[in-house]
């Protein structure tokens, strides 16, 4: 069952929520379980398409994060619903676990420490292991391993099917979703915010700010300068799937005075990736790979796992991260207002996002907004499994034989169907481009990088645009 979007007569939102990425997409889904009116306002032609779509794509147990933050609360939090949410919805998980490596005497010796912060963060089941058992669970790694912290509870998930069925999942509670609408000024009169957009006027009671890398801009429209985002851009390497077995767990860095360092991870699509870098810029759009990357983490890799390195490389890929000048998550409220802030969630957003809208709504109803549990819910949306870890549609014999369509390979690098190509045209939030297409099917993202089933996917789109599906200009979903 959907929702039909709640538009009252007035053309008043009770809430508009700035960014499209799995933050906002959260919050979104959060307040329209509540008797509200929500709008998800997205700068670009579809959700997902900024910083959440590229990162490590790790749902951690928050072991690791600063004990006492709001960060590490809402991390620890986050894993266990994100987990829940996961199975509910079928966002592809696989429970890898992870170890710390210590390469020298300064890593070894924080070990004790990194151990000590996991049991401050709650986190119980960490345990520190010498050199010989890393290696039986990486036999891969370079020479020089002196020992490691096993973290058995951190896994690997697909950011992009989380951010689309955080945003299935809040259109069909009724969130109306307006896409390619950047907002450029906030005018607050009376009882109403009026918030000027490159897609026209969006009116509305309270406002929430979770546009990531440009939610200080955002914030600055409400008056405020409480904080600047550095974009941080971190460049990433993606070998090809015969390097998997080497890769079946997450290989993590110690942290030290020099910084967090490059990981080595296997991914939901049965790749494994190295990196990232952490370079700090002023572009906010830059996320252009460089030589200066490449020379870092191909250094890095070959101390790391150096046969990894003698191995193809399927892609690299950089994104940016909202770094911010503040040590912790910003999210705070402003009721004069009816202004949320929720800025600097960095690359634990993934994680941490469901809790992170929990907190979101509590902070809300504090400020004054009403807000009453609805009764009449839909169920949560089904998602496509594009993860490696369990039968996809090719693989699917029943499913074939109740609809060829699924049995008729386009990208042959990644197994990827026709029929998946025709329902991520037709989904609730469909694909409008092929870069939109990419992400919820994995088409053009193998070895081939598009040149090969380039052509037929895009023809395959063209199809089912023409029948009102892939919509490359849709604004919103009325």
């Amino acid at each position: 069952m959907t929702v039909t979007p709640h538009r009252p007569d007035d053309g008043v939102y009770d809430v508009a929520v700035i960014g499209g990425g799995i933050v906002g997409a959260a919050i979104a889904r959060e307040l329209s379980g509540h008797d509200v009116s929500v709008v998800l306002l997205e700068a670009r032609d579809d959700v997902g398409d900024g910083t959440s779509k590229a990162n490590t794509a790790i749902l951690h147990t928050g072991f690791d994060a600063k004990p006492g933050t709001l960060e590490s609360r809402l991390v620890a939090r986050g894993h266990h619903l994100l987990s829940d949410y996961a199975k509910a919805v079928g966002i592809p998980v696989e429970h890898t676990g992870a170890v710390l490596v210590a390469w020298n005497q300064e890593e070894l010796d924080a070990l004790p420490g990194l151990k000590e912060k996991a049991e401050a963060n709650g986190y119980q089941h960490c345990r520190i292991v010498d050199a010989d058992e890393v290696y039986r669970s990486v036999p891969d790694l370079g020479a020089g391993v002196l020992g490691g912290l096993a973290v058995p509870d951190e896994s690997i998930i697909c950011t992009w099917t989380t951010n689309l069925a955080l945003a299935t999942d809040a259109q069909q509670r009724g969130t109306t979703i307006l896409l390619e609408h950047a907002v450029t000024a906030a005018d607050t009169t009376g009882d109403v915010t009026v918030l000027s957009t490159e897609g026209g006027e969006v009116r509305a009671r309270w406002v929430v700010n979770a546009a990531g890398l440009g939610a200080d801009h955002i914030d600055r429209l409400f008056g405020h300068d409480r904080f600047t985002v550095t974009p941080r851009r971190g460049e990433l390497f993606v070998f090809d799937k015969l390097t998997r077995p080497m890769v079946n767990k997450i290989v993590l860095p110690v942290p030290s005075s020099h910084g967090k360092g490059v990981l080595i991870s296997p991914t939901i699509y049965g790749n494994v990736m190295l990196g990232p870098t952490a370079e700090d810029l002023t572009d906010r759009t830059d996320t252009a790979t460089s030589e200066n990357g490449y020379d870092f983490l191909l250094t890095k890799g070959e101390r790391l796992m150096p046969r990894l390195l003698a191995e193809e490389v399927t892609a690299s890929y950089a994104g940016l991260r909202a770094a911010i000048d503040h040590p912790d998550y910003l999210i705070e409220t402003t009721p004069e207002q009816r202004y949320l802030l929720v800025g600097g969630i960095r690359s634990t957003g993934l994680t941490a996002g469901i809790a992170i809208a929990e907190h979101a709504r509590a902070l809300l109803e504090e400020a004054g907004l009403t807000l009453r549990t609805r009764g009449d819910l839909p169920d949560p949306p089904r998602m496509p499994n594009i993860g490696e870890a369990t039968t996809r549609p090719y693989q699917d014999a029943e499913r074939i034989t109740a609809d060829p369509a699924y049995g008729t390979v386009v990208c042959f690098c990644e197994r990827v169907t026709e029929g998946e190509i025709r329902d991520a045209c037709h989904a609730p939030v469909p694909a409008r481009s092929l870069e939109g297409l990419r992400r919820r099917t994995r088409a053009m993202n193998g070895r081939c990088q598009g040149s090969f089933c380039g052509a037929a996917v895009a023809a395959l789109r063209t199809r089912h645009q023409n029948h009102d599906g892939c919509r490359s200009q849709h604004k919103d979903n009325r």
